[in-house]
């Protein structure tokens, strides 16, 4: 059973970078390996979007286009993370992270494909 968590939020002021790292529990008896990775936000009073995904094998990502630029998704097998760089950090930016694996063996860019999530991690952007 796969168990994730998200690390590294926190509160950041306008034009500032954070890293999150979204890795495997303690508790977890599978890793991120095989896995597709995506990133999905939660912004307050919004519907949760997928913002990228990364995928296990080629290590392709595919980013919406409002964080296209500023936001980078990388992952070390080896240390079993992955990881979301986020610069030139907006206010608009602000919610709840979550990283997440697709109930399917592919990327998809709808919320409803991703079948396991961590618990999130909270980026606040002050203006």
């Amino acid at each position: 059973q796969l168990q994730l968590v998200e690390s590294g939020g926190g509160l950041v002021q306008t034009g500032g970078s954070l890293r999150l790292s979204c890795t495997t529990s303690g508790a977890s008896t599978d890793t991120l390996d095989f896995r597709h990775i995506a990133w999905i936000r939660q912004a307050p009073g919004k519907e949760r979007e997928v913002l990228s995904c990364i995928t296990y094998n080629t290590g392709s990502v595919e980013y919406l286009d409002s964080v296209k630029g500023r936001f980078t998704v990388s992952r070390d097998n080896a240390e079993n993370t992955v990881f979301l760089q986020m610069n030139n950090l907006q206010p608009e930016d602000t919610g709840i992270y979550y990283c997440a694996a697709p109930r399917r063996s592919y990327c998809s860019g709808y919320v409803e494909s991703y079948s396991i999530w961590g618990q999130g991690t909270q980026v606040t952007v002050s203006s």
